[in-house]
């Protein structure tokens, strides 16, 4: 019942009845593969069991149903595997049916209240230091709006179960105003007033920020790594046309030649530099058609 029936009642005593039993019966619950380029999986969950409220449920799913949208239309290195699915007991049982293939998930968000007017958080893995654990300070540090990390605790959405020790997945939670911490949550007021596009849109940049450094991030090898290779010669700086009005260009080849070891990836090399993830990247891709690099198989390590 919603607040405003309750307030309309009159004074009184009530009889309410529940009409209920306990049987065997079935749960429904949604799931979509896209097919990537790798069998490796990205599993994004988000909750279906209330529908009624509209952060803490209707966001996270119009969020997926989104991110499904733009994501079949490009092309992908990752597969990716969407759950909607009734909280707790949905994650419970597609994971008991699921257990074997639970082992080519590499990476994984659940996406919970994600259209308030709050900063965005992040909840980390339990592993701590997961790749997505990465990709989503880098995101959320780059952006320049306020946001906060939280370490994992076992208390929360479905992550709690994707990231039982048993299975201990790298699954996060991308949110904006955590659980519990706004006074609409779990109320009539948790409306369509309360959510708005420009929240989601937000969210959804962020997410597929996020996304496109999973997809984009290796872990490379210089094969010149004996002091800085001569650049000049190769032409590698007519491939920037921008070079004068973008300074970091070269900045960015210098970092990726000197942290191209075996053992950084492109996503360690923008966080230690403090450039732009997809500058690293293009600088990259030009020093890998040079045959300066080397791309190690497996992405980052």
């Amino acid at each position: 019942m919603s607040h405003s029936q309750l307030m309309r009642l009159e004074d009184g005593s009530y009889e309410v009845c529940i009409d209920s039993s306990l049987e065997n019966g079935r749960m429904t619950y949604g799931e979509l593969l896209l097919k990537g380029d790798s069998p490796d999986e990205v599993l994004i969950s988000t909750h279906i069991c209330h529908p009624s409220l509209c952060n803490d449920n209707l966001s996270g799913i119009a969020l997926a149903a989104q991110l499904t949208d733009l994501l079949r239309r490009l092309p992908l290195r990752y597969s990716y595997r969407f759950l909607f699915i009734p909280a707790t007991l949905g994650s419970i049982t597609w994971l008991s049916l699921n257990q074997q293939h639970t082992k080519g998930i590499k990476h994984g968000l659940v996406l919970a209240g994600v259209g308030d007017s709050g900063k965005t958080t992040y909840k980390k893995s339990r592993r701590g230091d997961a790749e997505i654990d990465k990709a989503a300070r880098y995101v959320l540090r780059m952006s320049g709006e306020d946001y906060d990390v939280f370490d994992f605790v076992p208390y929360g959405y479905d992550e709690r179960q994707y990231c039982s020790p048993g299975f201990n997945l790298p699954v996060g939670v991308l949110a904006r105003t955590p659980h519990g911490q706004y006074p609409e949550y779990h109320t009539s007021a948790d409306n369509l007033s309360f959510v708005q596009p420009a929240f989601l849109a937000n969210s959804l940049l962020k997410c597929l920020s996020i996304l496109n450094v999973l997809e984009n991030n290796a872990v490379c090898v210089s094969q010149n790594p004996w002091c800085e290779p001569q650049l000049g010669r190769r032409g590698i700086f007519r491939s920037f046309s921008d070079r004068a009005a973008n300074p970091d260009v070269e900045m960015a080849l210098l970092w990726v030649l000197n942290y191209s070891d075996g053992y950084h990836s492109l996503l360690d090399i923008a966080e230690r530099s403090g450039l732009a993830f997809d500058a690293i990247r293009h600088a990259a891709d030009v020093l890998l058609e040079q045959h300066l690099l080397t791309e190690q198989p497996g992405g980052e390590r």
